[in-house]
């Protein structure tokens, strides 16, 4: 061996080999050699366990996505199918209410004229009664006061020409001026 240029805590560190093992020109050849055989090993492993294993999961995910993606395009579908068949529903129910409305009115409308009628009938019988009442009233009026004249022309013809009339008569006298 060469001559001994240092000591690091009892190990001796020949001259020759004092810089890094790895950048010595001697062992590039085999530094290569094994770097090939490790990489191709390496990627042998990886491409043989990893890379499947990787490929797999990758496309579970997308798979997964996918599913994902026609899970929310169905539910898109199917809120729009039942959004469109709320509305169709909304205004078939909005068409009934109309048609319930109309119906409600016409049949309102109807029981309101018919009342009208049978009110009008009764005003109308309240009113024939009324005016029969009021024509006894008259005639009774009438009779009262022509039997009232009669008195009192015969009461007047007895005072002012001291003639007695009868009632007769005097009812007589009455009704040809009356009339």
């Amino acid at each position: 061996m060469a001559a001994v240029e240092g000591t690091i805590e009892g190990t001796v560190v020949p001259a020759e080999n004092a810089g890094l093992p790895q950048m010595d020109v001697s062992t590039f050849p085999s530094q290569l050699f094994w770097l090939a055989v490790t990489f191709g090993l390496l990627m042998i492993v990886l491409s043989r366990v990893a890379l499947p294993s990787i490929a797999g999961g990758i496309a579970n995910r997308k798979a997964r996505i996918d599913g994902d993606l026609a899970d929310a395009d169905a539910a898109r579908k199917s809120a729009s199918d039942a959004l469109a068949a709320y509305e169709s529903a909304l205004a078939q129910a909005r068409s009934r209410a109309l048609a319930h409305a109309d119906e409600n009115k016409k049949r309102l409308t109807a029981e309101i004229d018919r009342l009208k009628a049978d009110a009008d009938a009764k005003a109308q019988t309240a009113t024939a009664a009324a005016e029969a009442r009021i024509a006894a009233e008259r005639a009774k009026a009438a009779n009262q006061v022509r039997a009232s004249a009669a008195e009192a022309a015969s009461a007047i013809v007895e005072r002012l020409i001291g003639v007695s009339v009868g009632a007769d008569e005097a009812a007589k006298a009455v009704d040809e001026k009356r009339g």
